[in-house]
């Protein structure tokens, strides 16, 4: 067999060039190829082209690649049999795809599958026409298998709580292994092939539960087959799969009693039928994941209301990948406490009300607040969760039917620094580039961010190419985390010093004329200034500020300046202290001296906690800005709206979240209408926002579900999730996309937007939007920055980045052309070390970090109404160091008290070495003992961000000992099993092994069917 140079791995978030450069020759026909791209993806494209057989391929999966353990893909080139797969396409190959020798070798390498494969489609829930194993038997036109199918000595394995494994129906084509090492890179997966007999085993071992398994669906999304399928489809997809095991175990024993005699062809045109009819009752839908904000998009199949899966295929953020929540944790969209009816405060107690009478009240408490307050004492807070659409009526809810500017939503408590930080230097407060930029990074520096929990798929990109393809990875982080763990160099800053550490780094590259001067003096303003402002940080005063190395800062800085392409990915390890903005701007100053703007492959990507708390802000959620962040204080913004809107619009910037809680309980805001957000679990010290709370005259709450704050409320609207409207999100890398209506509103329940114009209307608003691409309409002709967004133009998959011209141009790379200030240059912005308003003392002498957890978002609102979740992560709990639990006598599970100066909570232990020292970690996931009790009201100085990483706390060792809070199913207890893919040549090392189509006796005799 030929042998061709191995191809190199694909980039995730990058399509192959395909543009023609060369031609080869198909079957005696020429056809355009491009030098070096798989010979399959030619092939593909010929079988489309010209209506021809598609060549059989089983194992092969575009977005990741040849794996190369079907063989079904044989063809001749130059005469000589090879995987289509693995050979790069080369200029004037001849290529047969027919013919009797490679027909031989596709019909030997399937009738292997088959030998691990029962063919029983019409009773399979996995018979929907994107079944890969069926499809070929098609294209192959089997009528029989010659080997015949072999049982395997294993039984199904359940014990995952999303997903089950059946052996018996795996083809061992590897393709879930290559996914769960190459593309989560979660290094779980792995194929025995030196067994007797043959099967995926999960951390070595035969049972998914207790494996490093995060339950991501990678392998089920690229299964072939039906040995990888998600639980929530078994016995719902097609008409006889529900049918009581023993029966079916029966039909399929008839099945494959007539298949000798009769063929398969029969039998197939049955389940054909079958799938087709499914087309009836199964419906397909376009969303967007409601998580974090990496974007991932993907269909939901669903019928009736029952969710059957999640489909990742072609998202432009995501392609085939997932995490545990947007694939598995929808349970919120059917919780059975989901609001369906408008409830009004009863004493306290909620009673029922119909919608004219939520209506009325509100009419009547807003009109009568306004007469008699101003309009100034109504605030307004959106959603990072609702669209940009809702969060623009939000704004024009509150400024042009109300009157006031005091309007705001979440990214106030986590991504306002980050925004300010960029806005100060570069212009634009969003990612550089996309995600694409960051997979093709020389060096990815990751500070005060943890992606493979926060920000999981992005993660798996930075994964794939720090172990495929030579990317650096440096991690600076309190905690221990995955990244930290997978990193070249990783160091822990004390709390609150990371624009020391940077700016040390920034002067120890210009002393040692390492900064990329030409860059500078053509692109970047106040050079001087910021030269200046570096005097005071040295390596000495670093370490002694710090606490890091001053070696291992040179070391830092000699990467940032010599890499090919530096990438600063943060978070809320930034963002959330009182120098936040400041940390974020010298972080910005640092790529602008090192030259790691206007070009692939650099930049800063704040990475957004929320599915939309980057489109929450663009479309003027803010006290400050209209959408697209015009400034509401411009006079020739102002009459714009105006003249559109035909109202008179406030003139004064007005209150931000943190601001309205204060005005609250200083006597001038009586009332607060919250869209979508749980502010007493989400701002920080909660008993004083708890106070303020109860104090407001009118308060009403829009959400899904009773949340924790809805028991303040005078008034609860029930609002739809994002399953039941249409919209549009926009993720972290400033991407743009559709949400499809799957489902109907659940009872009386509204999208947040037609509830918006309910209520402006009732003010007076006279807004008559039938759809929200009305509204983006209306955002389009107000706003330069989404000038030709639309609809259309956002149809299905397709997605915009911000900018976008009015022509539809959009701009996945930020500043090739400068940078949008007057004279198109950023600037250097000098910045002060802003100490932490917290520090350990006597009382206080433990810091608490905080944060989420891959399994769970926020509180848990959300992700504890989908039961498998609650199962593998059921409680909130404190890491520990082993060092300090040694310390203080604890073991995991002992119950403490955690007090700081403004509350206490009670909570359980874990001890782990992802923690060292006196540093704890708080989890977020629970309602019952937040973490927000602990935190102050201190607040970054320039955009109010709560401090929540500034707390210093006490420790309690109380006497109750419980079990473990982190169950022992939890992935975190498994120990991955790394290896590079599929690992091939393992079974093709095996005894018996050989390339099908080589051997005389591989051509197989076809017994002659009955016709009927």
């Amino acid at each position: 067999m030929a042998t061709h140079a191995k191809l190199d791995r694909k980039l995730l978030n990058t399509p192959l060039d395909a543009t023609p450069d060369t031609e080869i020759l198909i079957d005696g026909r020429h056809f355009p190829a491009h030098a070096g791209e798989p010979l399959i993806n030619a092939l593909n494209r010929y079988a489309e082209t010209y209506s021809a057989r598609q060549t059989p391929q089983v194992c092969y999966h575009e977005m990741m690649g040849p794996i190369q353990s079907c063989d079904t893909c044989m063809v001749q080139v130059d005469g000589k049999l090879v995987r289509a797969c693995a050979t790069p396409v080369a200029a004037s190959m001849f290529v047969a795809t027919e013919g009797e020798t490679v027909d031989i070798a596709q019909r030997e390498a399937f009738d292997r599958i088959l030998q691990n494969h029962m063919l029983y489609c019409t009773v399979c829930d996995n018979n929907n026409q994107n079944c890969v194993v069926h499809n070929t038997t098609a294209v192959l036109d089997v009528k029989h298998q010659s080997r015949e199918y072999t049982p395997k000595p294993y039984e199904k394995d359940m014990s995952n709580p999303f997903y089950r494994y059946d052996p018996q129906q795996c083809i061992l084509c590897g393709r879930c292994v290559e996914a769960c090492q190459n593309v989560q890179v979660n290094e779980t997966l792995s194929i025995d092939w030196a067994s007797a007999h043959p099967r995926v085993l999960w951390d070595g071992g035969m049972q998914i539960e207790g494996s490093s398994c995060v339950s991501c669906g990678h392998c089920v999304t690229v299964c072939p087959c039906n040995a990888l399928m998600e639980k929530t489809m078994l016995g719902h997809a097609g008409y006889l799969t529900n049918t009581p095991q023993a029966v079916l175990n029966d039909m399929i024993e008839v099945v494959k009693g007539i298949e000798p005699p009769i063929g398969y062809g029969p039998i197939l045109s049955l389940s054909e039928i079958e799938s087709e009819m499914r087309h009836e009752r199964v419906k397909r839908t376009k969303t967007v994941c409601t998580y974090c904000a990496v974007g991932c998009s993907f269909e939901v199949w669903t019928r009736d209301r029952h969710i059957l899966k999640i489909e990742p295929t072609h998202g432009p953020a995501n392609g085939i990948s997932t995490c545990i929540k947007g694939k598995f944790a929808w349970g919120h969209i059917n919780s059975g406490d989901r609001l369906v009816k408008p409830l009004l405060r009863d004493g306290d107690t909620f009673k029922e009300i119909s919608w004219n009478e939520a209506l009325d009240v509100i009419q009547t408490r807003f009109t009568k607040i306004r007469d008699e307050h101003g309009p100034d004492a109504l605030a307004f807070i959106a959603s990072s969760k609702c669209t940009n659409e809702e969060s623009f009526l939000m704004q024009k809810l509150a400024r042009a039917v109300i009157g006031t500017n005091n309007v705001d939503n979440c990214a106030r408590y986590c991504q306002n620094p980050a925004t300010m930080g960029l806005q100060r230097t570069v212009g634009y407060g969003g990612d550089s580039g996309s995600i694409s930029d960051i997979e093709i990074a020389g060096l990815v520096l990751i500070v005060g961010a943890n992606p493979a929990e926060n920000h999981p798929v992005l993660a798996t990109r930075v994964k794939r190419s720090h172990k495929l393809r030579g990317q650096r990875l440096i991690v600076a982080d309190l905690r221990k985390h995955e990244m930290a763990e997978r990193a070249d160099l990783f160091f822990r800053p004390n709390p609150s010093t990371d624009a020391v550490w940077m700016n040390a780094c920034a002067k120890y590259i210009l002393d040692h004329r390492l900064a990329k001067q030409d860059f500078i003096d053509q692109w970047v303003n106040h050079f001087e200034e910021y030269k200046k402002s570096l005097a005071p940080f040295t390596l000495e005063h670093a370490e002694e500020v710090t606490g890091v190395p001053a070696a291992t800062l040179v070391t830092v800085a000699n990467e940032i300046a010599a890499a090919n392409g530096v990438c600063i990915l943060f978070a809320m390890g930034v963002t959330q202290h009182c120098g936040g903005s400041d940390t974020a701007t010298a972080l910005s100053n640092l790529l602008l001296l090192t030259g790691n703007y206007m070009r692939p492959g650099a930049g800063a990507y704040p990475l957004r906690g929320h599915n939309n708390v980057q489109g929450a802000s663009d479309y003027g959620s803010m006290p400050n800005v209209y959408s697209g962040y015009q400034k509401v204080d411009d006079e020739e913004v102002r009459l714009k709206f105006e003249a559109d809107w035909g109202v008179t619009l406030p003139t004064s910037t007005g209150k931000d979240n943190h601001q309205m809680i204060d005005a609250i309980l200083e006597g001038t805001v009586h009332s607060l209408y919250i869209k979508g957000e749980d502010t007493i679990t989400s701002d920080s010290n909660a008993n004083y926002v708890a106070e303020a709370l109860r104090k407001v005259d009118f308060l009403i709450l829009q959400d899904i579900n009773f949340s924790e704050t809805c028991r303040y409320a005078d008034l609860v609207l029930p609002a739809c999730p994002s399953l039941e409207k249409d919209g549009t999100f926009t993720s972290t890398e400033r991407r743009i996309q559709r949400i499809y209506k799957a489902l109907e509103p659940l009872g009386e329940s509204k999208a947040d937007w037609e509830i918006i114009q309910l209520i402006a209307n009732r003010m007076g608003g006279n807004w008559k939007y039938n759809h929200p691409s009305e509204i983006m309409d209306e955002v389009a002709r107000l706003t330069p920055l989404f000038a030709g967004v639309s609809y259309e133009r956002l149809e299905g998959f397709n997605s915009l980045q911000w900018p976008v011209a009015a022509d539809g141009t959009d701009t996945p790379l930020l500043f090739t052309k400068g940078f949008p200030f007057p004279d198109g240059k950023a600037r250097f912005f000098p910045v002060d070390y802003v100490a932490p308003s917290e520090e350990t003392n006597r009382r206080f002498d433990l810091h608490l970090n905080n944060g989420r957890l891959l399994e769970h978002f926020e509180q848990g609102s959300m992700t504890k109404r989908t039961p498998g979740i609650h199962e593998i992560t059921p409680n909130s709990f404190v890491e520990i160091s082993p060092e300090l639990a040694a310390e203080r006598g604890i073991t995991s599970g002992r119950h403490v008290q955690l007090e700081s100066a403004y509350g206490r909570v009670r909570v359980q232990v874990l001890v782990t070495e992802r923690v060292h020292g006196k540093q704890l970690y708080m989890s977020l996931n629970s309602v019952d003992e937040p973490v927000n009790r602990l935190t102050s009201s201190h607040t970054d100085r320039q955009t109010h961000t709560p401090a929540f990483k500034e707390t210093a706390v006490s420790l309690t060792v109380l006497p109750e000992q419980g079990d473990n809070p982190l169950p022992r199913k939890n992935f975190r207890y498994g120990t991955r099993t790394p290896q590079d893919g599929l690992e091939i040549q393992r079974k093709w090392e095996q005894p018996g092994y050989h390339v099908p189509g080589t051997q005389p006796a591989d051509k197989l005799v076809q017994i002659k069917s009955i016709t009927v």
